[in-house]
């Protein structure tokens, strides 16, 4: 089987203390994945979490943009409910005339923070959620139709793509039916429904931008030397969000060290049981045929690794061994048929 592969970064802190850190390791690895090879990298949009660094998508691709060369950088992505549709446009015209042929602009429904945050973000008011299909349809206008009024400036490039993110079969109809191409976010919902992409590709009307439908599936991927120290990453990680999920984090995330020692309760044991379906984990063998089977069962073009290990070092080498693993299957990136998107 033959899948690109792709990473989504989230800027992960280690504490609330150290988002200067996770950047520059986000910038760090964005250099790495360009040198072995994967087809894009994209950073996340979340708020008010204080181990996550990645706030501002936007901000953070003009620097990876700066630091990279070819490989293509994108949103992974902007919570449009929160936003102007013109503003985004705008912003991401300039990213695009930065780094051309390079920029992804992928948008999302959720408001990736909690309420009174979100309505913060909209200025007081209260997130325009029920409006997503309509500021879809605006932004379009704003990036593609020269006749829309105001004009977007600078003008956006004939190539920039507009993805639609999403978990939901509501997402998945949407983009089918905009014409549009499609990640879903598997780390975010494991338990999506894994006919959605194949919704997508059912529905799909041919646009003047993408002829063909073509999905991305976004999971989890820890890959280590060993089975035991993947499955050890993996824990962490998942200790960390279920602390952070239920109030217990305040701020600081378990070490690997720490998370071997933790003694699991019921509600933890039911919340990593309950994402187990979603990733793949274990050494580079395990995660191959992981993988290959995940995609095939959900029909994906393409897959974007979630790799949220505690250790830089720990992410560095899972994505080598991932990128390896895949090369000696004969299963390296294919650029896929992908219209603008590609």
């Amino acid at each position: 089987m033959t899948v690109a592969l792709s990473v989504l970064d989230q800027s992960l802190a280690r504490s609330a203390g150290t988002a200067h850190e996770a950047l520059q390791e986000t910038l760090a690895m964005a250099r790495w994945c360009e040198a072995l090879g994967y087809k894009r990298f994209w950073v996340s949009e979340h708020h008010a979490f204080p181990s996550v660094a990645g706030s501002a998508p936007e901000v953070l691709l003009a620097a990876i943009g700066a630091v990279t060369q070819r490989i293509r950088i994108g949103s992974g992505g902007v919570m449009l409910p929160h936003y102007s549709a013109y503003k985004v446009a705008e912003t991401f015209s300039v990213l695009a005339n930065l780094y051309p042929g390079r920029v992804d602009l992928g948008i999302g429904r959720a408001p990736g923070a909690d309420m009174s945050t979100a309505v913060a973000l909209a200025n007081g008011n209260r997130p325009r959620f029920e409006a997503f299909p309509e500021l879809t349809q605006q932004l379009s206008h704003y990036l593609w139709d020269e006749s829309t009024q105001p004009l977007v400036s600078p003008r956006p490039p004939a190539d920039l793509p507009l993805w639609m993110l999403g978990s939901s079969p509501d997402s998945a109809v949407l983009a089918a039916q905009r014409g549009l191409p499609y990640a879903l976010g598997l780390f975010i919902n494991p338990q999506a429904d894994e006919r959605l992409i194949r919704l997508y590709k059912a529905e799909f009307q041919p646009s003047q931008r993408q002829t063909e439908p073509y999905a991305i599936l976004a999971l989890g991927v820890f890959c280590a030397d060993s089975q035991e120290r993947a499955e050890l990453l993996q824990l962490t990680y998942d200790l960390n969000l279920f602390r952070f999920f239920t109030g217990q984090s305040n701020g600081h995330s378990l070490t690997p060290e720490a998370a071997a020692s933790y003694r699991l309760g019921p509600q933890e044991e039911a919340f990593i049981a309950s994402r187990a379906s979603s990733r793949a984990t274990g050494t580079p063998i395990v995660v191959r045929a992981r993988l290959q089977e995940i995609a095939a069962r959900y029909d994906a073009n393409e897959v974007m690794a979630v790799t949220n290990m505690y250790h830089f070092e720990d992410r560095k080498r899972s994505f080598e061994l991932l990128w390896e693993a895949l090369s000696t299957a004969g299963s390296t990136p294919s650029q896929g048929r992908i219209g603008a998107a590609g």
